[in-house]
């Protein structure tokens, strides 16, 4: 597709609104998915590192018992 200006690129033949709006809100999906899934392989990490505390807790516990 070629335009004429860069008003006419804007416009979109009249569909600029929507075309727009759905690239603006696929990129903004797009880093809030890369947010979201950054904040869960944090979250993630915290448990793993905290089970393994425990379990390393309660093993040194298990052999003081004995």
């Amino acid at each position: 597709m070629h335009f004429q200006s860069w008003a006419e690129f804007w416009a979109m033949g009249g569909y600029g609104l929507f075309v727009w709006l759905s690239f603006g809100s696929s990129y903004v999906m797009l880093a809030v998915l890369a947010w979201y899934s950054h904040y869960q392989h944090k979250q993630f990490k915290r448990q793993l590192s905290a089970k393994l505390d425990r379990e390393k807790r309660i093993k040194q516990y298990q052999e003081q018992a004995q």
